[in-house]
């Protein structure tokens, strides 16, 4: 199981939001150190989010993200946030992106999403972000009114493979990941799933991790990780 610190880029800088809303933003510095700071300790994996680009629909960071990857090559970053079109993938994929999270696209242009998938099949993910039960899109500002489970089928059916599923009410706020969710999620798709949202400490990760399923592909880990609640090399060790 992979374990991906979480960074989150609003206005050039490393934030972390308190259930996805702007106005309730902890700025944590330089997102590229914050890059080099987890790939120092160990981590294999980013998780990085323009939330500029998922506000206004197409990526705004992108000198960041290519920054980013320059800085920790021996790492892979996957990244998600106003993903709407080929040319943004393409521009991504050429900065040194390895995944790209597509989101809103998702439920509102799935010609697209199937034709990424099938020019990109092993470099695309698609994140699932809900709210009790319903997707929400537009970096978590509209309520798409669908249910995360009756999307994860119909993505199934378009060829995809791996999602990230996040519980937004669980997420920024420390109070726990979504278990029974990210649960239901695995055994009822034949999706690989990556668990995000509300993880607060060591306990939590052995807490997803019992759910002791093989395509339980990872878990995020944001807040926690600046707070100094969970320490990576730890979790790391754990993980592997």
């Amino acid at each position: 199981m992979r374990i991906y610190p979480a960074i989150d880029i609003l206005g050039g800088r490393a934030v972390r939001l308190k259930q996805g809303r702007k106005d309730h933003a902890t700025v944590y510095g330089d997102p590229i150190e914050m890059a080099a700071k987890w790939v120092n300790k160990g981590a294999e994996w980013l998780h990085v989010v323009d939330l500029d680009g998922a506000f206004d629909g197409e990526p705004k960071n992108l000198h960041v993200l290519r920054d980013m990857a320059a800085a920790v090559p021996m790492a892979k970053v996957q990244v998600g946030g106003g993903i709407r079109s080929m040319s943004t993938v393409e521009t991504l994929l050429a900065a040194g992106i390895q995944r790209m999270v597509l989101g809103t696209a998702a439920v509102q242009d799935q010609e697209f999403v199937k034709n990424a998938l099938s020019k990109q099949p092993d470099r695309v993910a698609i994140g699932i972000d809900a709210r009790d039960g319903n997707v929400q899109v537009s970096g978590w500002t509209q309520d798409s009114h669908i249910r995360a489970i009756d999307l994860a089928r119909q993505l199934q059916d378009l060829g995809v493979h791996l999602i990230i599923y996040t519980d937004i009410s669980r997420d920024g706020v420390l109070e726990g990941p979504n278990i029974e969710a990210t649960r239901q999620m695995v055994e009822n798709t034949k999706l690989s799933v990556i668990a995000s949202g509300g993880v607060s400490s060591v306990e939590d990760v052995h807490r997803l991790a019992e759910i002791n399923h093989p395509r339980l592909e990872g878990i995020i880990i944001g807040k926690a990780l600046y707070e100094g609640r969970i320490h990576i090399e730890e979790v790391l060790a754990n993980a592997r």
